[in-house]
């Protein structure tokens, strides 16, 4: 007969052993599970940060571009309103040497006043300003005001009642224009008298 003694407590130490490695490979099994778990949700939370940090540099991109331009428009159109101002000035000086009677066209005073007119027109180009074209051109409501309309070509500036203006490419002054209805067609007819009697 075989002695129970150490042996057998060997076999009792290798069983708990073998029941604690089960153990262990349970507790592990479960703590890989919830270590995937955890890295997923980890993963998922990265992606949404990155997300997110992609999306805020864009609108900081458009943000930053934006200012730019506005700043750039802020240059190129600041002198607007001073230069719409001055426009009305321009249309006198205009009229005064359009009036200039001819016994006064070669006085010097009168030349003067043209070469002022002509310095400040010249500035006025220098900032960008120009002149819409109007007369004999087809009506475009983005460049002209239609105050009139007269015998002429149908759709075609026919007078231009004052002078419009375009800063770079923005107009600042739509042309006020007098535009053509077509030619008024003339009756060859004598009108009939009715008979009241």
């Amino acid at each position: 007969m075989k002695k129970k003694g150490p042996a057998s407590e060997d076999e009792q130490s290798l069983n708990d052993e073998r029941s604690a490695v089960e153990t262990e490979g349970e507790v592990a099994e479960e703590d890989v599970e919830s270590l995937k778990k955890t890295l997923a949700e980890v993963e998922e939370k990265a992606e949404g940060y990155l997300a997110n940090w992609q999306r805020a540099q864009a609108d900081f991109l458009n943000f930053k571009k934006r200012a730019e331009q506005e700043r750039s428009e802020t240059v190129r159109f600041g002198n607007a309103m001073l230069i719409l101002s001055l426009l009305p000035v321009l249309d006198d000086l205009e009229r005064a040497l359009d009036s200039v009677p001819e016994d006064l066209a070669e006085v010097s005073w009168v030349d003067g006043i043209g070469l002022i007119y002509r310095k400040f027109k010249a500035v006025l180009d220098e900032h960008g300003v120009s002149e819409i074209k109007a007369l004999g051109e087809p009506f475009d409501p983005h460049l002209h005001e239609s105050m009139l309309l007269g015998e002429g070509e149908e759709g075609k500036v026919v007078e231009e009642i004052q002078k419009g203006y375009i800063l770079h490419d923005r107009v600042i002054r739509p042309t006020k224009v007098k535009v053509g209805k077509g030619k008024e067609e003339i009756s060859t007819e004598e009108p009939q008298e009715e008979d009241n009697g």
